[in-house]
């Protein structure tokens, strides 16, 4: 492509630098240049919604960006893609579906197939088969990992919309081999599971919306393929590029200090730094004043450069050693009722603290002891700390923690894994920097991996010796495959060398913590808290006569406070003291000669503020054969918390001596000289004896209270003991009570929901009343009766005015708390509406009467109701009055048709003659008597319901009443085609006979007039 293409194509696309000029355009040159196996990678993740936010990043790129994509989609592995086709409309790029063993080229992007897996490796790409564990699939963070391992320098990760958290577990292990982090702003992507997921790792660089990111990616694209064509570039001495000044900033301005981490390190990811905001290498004086600007930036580096690179069970055969040796052999020598102490240094997120203690769990459980489990984890990362008490992890850590271990001390959820509290528990997390803190003690195992790489050789010796200090005799240390515990083999000895397990061989002394005090030439300066010393561009001409007289001219002095500390020298205070041998100490009279010793002691002890300054005698000093003498000044002064004294070895000019010899002859001034220091002498052993004799004597008393004082301790030790084991006692009650409690208000808590959701749920108004008719409780119902509100608790109800009329209310009221029965009333309020009220006694749990419960329940409908019933009632008595009158009328209008038929029945039975004829009058007989009886039936029904007549039951044979109903009704079922069957019965029944007989006559009768076809069954069992 010519440039002047080009240069059209980075305008088009909106890339520029901070000056406003294309970005892209200097690094098309340089990315044309980059061979296929070193070239900047973007790897893209996107699930649900990923299609529309690759398809518009995309459309802003330009199409020679010299830069690989690799686009990681969640897909439906049953169903072919169509993601190659529909990319490839959004970028003049060319766009295919990856395929195994393809090479690399830049403007190329390159779309995962369905149902596979994606790596890269030597700069191709291989496909393998899907890995579902547990139900997750995670094909970008395994495209991820496979970056970080290729050469994560040269990776960039984009992570665009989508649910669930792919990706979050390999940017990790990405930006730790060196790589860059992108994430689509949450508040933009459709959907944020995602970006969230990544971002809650605190890992990611740098949170864009969409039209932001390729001018992120060409400043990204700028930076690496620089750094990948000149490797060498601002690689220059870090005090002269300015590292230092950047360390000694982050030291006074944040809570770290880096000084004592490997350059390269800190270079690297400075650099890192620098690259994210298109700074070029080499220019850390420009990355400096930014870093004194912007304290946001100060914290975002100081974080990068606390390197946070773990996983769970992180080298296998490490723990598998662990497990199966190292930590049941500590158990098996741990004696008993003492806890297994476990210290992981530098514990990072918490997933070598979490592994270490489920190795320590699964052991104690195969020992069969009750052992009590103290795993102390620390670093100096705050944030990494809090990531580590929350316990949530992602759901990739299945690809490290077996199953069964996931089942016992993880609990699944929506985001990942969070570790159960029984592991939790055994976990102490702390924020502690190594360097600087005291470290634990009485530690049986101590695990530091892959921390030392990061530190010079001094800060690791100081590790090494801290770890010396807090591990027990015969205790473990395990570090890093590239670690060593230097020239500390006196104190470790090396147990598995490939798995750099060492075993504790030596005890720890006093100052064998890692904090040794030693001397150079001079005793140690006293420096102001909080200020460094200054530079050599900033001492001044001043400065230089200052230390030039103080050198030459000044006598050799000490300042020490009343412990008899050195706090500060100036001169040559070597001529006159000497590092005792043994441990370091800054006492004075330990590094001065025994002869000094003594004048020392007793000018020291003579100063005071009566006598301030005080004059300790002349002294002779030898140096190579040359005696010269000094005088001895010790000289109070006022420190602003303790009183200070200076001593001064002044020396004697020459001059001064021969005058102090003069006018006496040689032996006879020798003599006198020995005579002063003879007395001087005589003097000081004088209070030399008394101080003994005083100090013996304070000495014996002293003794006699250490008895004293040891037998009440050996008592109160005892008594401790004692107390000891009943506060342990005391605590499992405690314990034991708590329990009880915490269940006791767990069902008081159900208890109380459920009443309360049965009081809300109900449409009962409800009044709470205590002794005194105050209001304590109400539900909302009551709000229809009386105007009250939340503020009307503790008020008195005759304080709320009643919405319906209810006079009687508080009368009742009293009542029911004078006599403890329940009274009810109905009340009617306004709209005619009306309910009914009760009040019951409140009684407490001993079944005291504290008060009234009065319940309004709503009767309007009932009322209507029995109103409507009322006068049903009455139109039906009007009714049956009526029909009383009608069936009266109605039997005596129908009685003389039927006398005259009777008539007429008697004469043709007297008239006819034939067989045939006279059975046909003897029906007719038959069907006369039934209609009589039908008549009387009727007349007796009515006078039955009126309550005239009852029933006269008796026991009779019901086999003549079927007889008679068989001839009675046979021919009129023949007539109609049906078949009648009446059982013959000798069953004896007690009833009235005749209402009896008219009741079967009425079923027989329906039967015959509804039964189209077949038969009629009639019996009686």
């Amino acid at each position: 492509m010519a440039a002047d293409e080009t240069e059209s194509d980075v305008r088009r696309s909106g890339i520029r630098d901070a000056d406003g000029a294309p970005l892209l355009a200097d690094a098309l040159p340089v990315l044309a240049r980059a061979s296929p196996m070193n070239l900047p990678i973007v790897a893209i993740g996107a699930s649900a919604g990923g299609l529309e936010a690759t398809s518009r990043l995309l459309d802003a790129l330009p199409p020679d960006t010299g830069m690989a994509f690799i686009l990681v989609q969640h897909l439906d592995p049953t169903h072919p893609s169509l993601m190659v086709e529909l990319l490839a409309e959004h970028t003049a790029m060319t766009v295919s579906e990856a395929t195994d063993g393809c090479a690399l080229a830049a403007d190329h992007v390159y779309v995962i197939p369905p149902g596979r897996y994606l790596s890269v490796r030597a700069g191709a790409l291989h496909l393998s088969p899907s890995q579902t564990h547990q139900g997750a699939r995670l094909p970008f963070d395994f495209l991820l990992k496979s970056l970080a391992e290729a050469g994560g320098s040269q990776a960039v990760c984009v992570i665009l919309s989508g649910t669930g958290a792919d990706g979050s577990g390999g940017l990790v292990a990405l930006k730790a081999a060196g790589g860059f982090v992108l994430a689509q702003d949450p508040n933009e992507a459709e959907y944020d599971g995602m970006p969230r997921s990544a971002i809650a790792t605190g890992q990611v660089d740098r949170i864009l919306p969409l039209p932001e990111m390729p001018h992120a990616l060409a400043e990204l694209a700028v930076q690496i393929t620089s750094r990948l064509e000149h490797p060498d570039d601002g690689a220059s001495d870090p005090q002269a590029t300015g590292l230092a000044e950047i360390i000694d900033l982050l030291k006074d301005e944040t809570a770290h200090d880096f000084r004592q981490y490997k350059p390269g390190t800190l270079e690297r990811r400075i650099e890192r730094r620098m690259a994210l905001l298109a700074i070029r290498r080499g220019h850390l004086n420009l990355y400096l004043d930014l870093l004194r600007k912007d304290p946001a930036e100060r914290d975002l580096l100081a974080k990068d450069l606390l390197i946070n690179v773990t996983s769970f069970f992180r080298d296998p055969k490490v723990f598998d050693a662990l497990a199966s040796t190292i930590i049941p052999d500590i158990i098996r020598q741990l004696p008993a009722h003492q806890p297994l102490r476990v210290w992981v240094a530098g514990c990072s997120t918490g997933e070598e603290a979490y592994s270490i203690a489920m190795i320590c769990r699964d052991a104690i459980a195969g020992a069969g002891r009750e052992i009590k489990l103290q795993v102390f984890a620390s670093d100096v990362d705050p944030d990494a700390i809090a990531t580590a008490r929350e316990g949530l992890y992602p759901l990739d850590i299945d690809d490290a923690i077996s199953p069964e271990r996931l089942a016992r001390f993880f609990v699944k959820d929506e985001s990942g894994y969070r570790v159960a509290p029984s592991l939790r528990g055994d976990v102490v997390f702390t924020v502690q920097d190594v360097l600087s803190d005291p470290p634990f003690s009485r530690i049986d195992l101590v695990s530091c991996r892959n921390l030392l790489i990061y530190l010079n050789p001094e800060a690791q010796a100081k590790v090494i010796a801290l770890f010396h200090f807090a591990l027990r005799e015969g205790g473990i240390l395990v570090l890093g495959t590239s670690e060593t515990v230097g020239k500390a083999e006196d104190r470790f000895e090396a147990i598995a060398k490939a798995e750099r397990f060492y075993r504790h061989i030596a005890r720890s002394r006093l100052g064998d913590t890692g904090f040794p005090l030693s001397f150079g030439d001079a005793l140690p300066l006293l420096s102001k808290a909080g200020k460094s010393p200054l530079s050599a561009r900033e001492i001044t001409l001043a400065d230089i006569c200052r230390r030039a007289l103080l050198t030459n001219h000044a006598p050799a002095a000490v300042l020490i406070n009343r412990k008899r500390q050195c706090l500060y020298s100036t001169g040559p205070t070597d001529r006159y003291l000497r590092v005792a041998p043994g441990y370091a100490t800054l006492d004075l009279l330990a590094m001065a000669t025994p002869a000094l010793r003594t004048r020392l002691r007793l000018a020291i002890d003579r100063a005071n503020t009566a006598e301030p300054r005080v004059t300790g005698g002349r002294s002779r000093l030898v140096i190579d054969g040359v005696t010269s003498w000094f005088r001895i000044d010790v000289e109070c002064l006022a420190g602003e918390a303790e009183d200070l004294l200076l001593i001064c070895f002044v020396e004697e000019t020459s001059r001064e001596a021969g005058a102090a010899s003069a006018g006496k002859g040689g032996d006879a001034a020798r003599i006198a000289e020995l005579e002063r220091e003879l007395e001087a002498t005589q003097a000081e052993l004088q209070t030399s004896i008394q101080s003994q004799e005083t100090s013996s004597q304070e000495q014996k008393a002293i003794n006699e209270e250490a008895l004293s004082v040891n037998e009440e301790f050996q008592s109160t030790n005892e008594e401790l003991l004692t107390s000891k084991e009943e506060l342990q006692s005391l605590n499992e009650e405690l314990t034991a009570l708590n329990s009880q409690l915490q269940e006791t208000l767990e069902r008081q808590r159900l208890t109380s929901d459920d009443l309360q959701n049965v009081l809300y749920s109900t449409n009962v108004g409800t009044l709470f009343l205590d002794i005194d008719l105050k209001i304590r409780f109400f539900t909302p119902a009551i709000k229809s009766l009386f105007n009250v509100i939340a503020g009307d608790i503790g008020r008195p109800l005759s304080d709320l005015r009643a919405i319906a009329t209810d006079l009687e209310l508080l009368a009742d009221a009293r009542e029911v708390l004078a006599h403890e029965a329940p009274i009810e009333r109905e009340v009617v309020a306004p709209n005619a509406t009306w309910f009914l009220r009760r009040i019951f006694p409140y009684r407490a749990h001993d079944n005291r009467v504290e008060g009234v419960v009065i319940t309004f329940a709503d009767i309007t409908e009932r009322k209507q109701i029995a109103k409507a019933l009322e006068a049903s009632k009455l139109e039906a008595d009007r009714a049956n009055v009526a029909k009383s009158r009608f069936l009266a009328a109605a039997s005596h209008d129908l009685r003389q048709p039927l006398q005259s038929l009777t008539l007429l029945q008697e004469l043709l039975a007297q008239t006819v003659e034939g067989e045939k004829p006279q059975k046909l009058i003897a029906r007719l007989e038959q069907t006369l008597g039934a209609m009589s009886g039908m008549l009387n039936a009727l007349l007796d029904i009515n006078q039955i319901e009126a309550g005239v007549v009852e029933a006269e039951p008796v026991a009779f044979p019901i086999g003549d009443l079927l007889d008679r109903l068989r001839d009675e009704f046979n021919y009129l079922a023949q007539a109609r085609g049906l078949t009648l069957h009446i059982l013959p019965s000798a069953a004896v029944v007690k009833s009235d006979p005749r209402l009896l007989e008219q009741m079967i006559r009425n079923l027989l009768g329906n039967a015959l007039k509804y039964t189209k076809r077949g038969k009629i069954l009639l019996g009686c069992l």
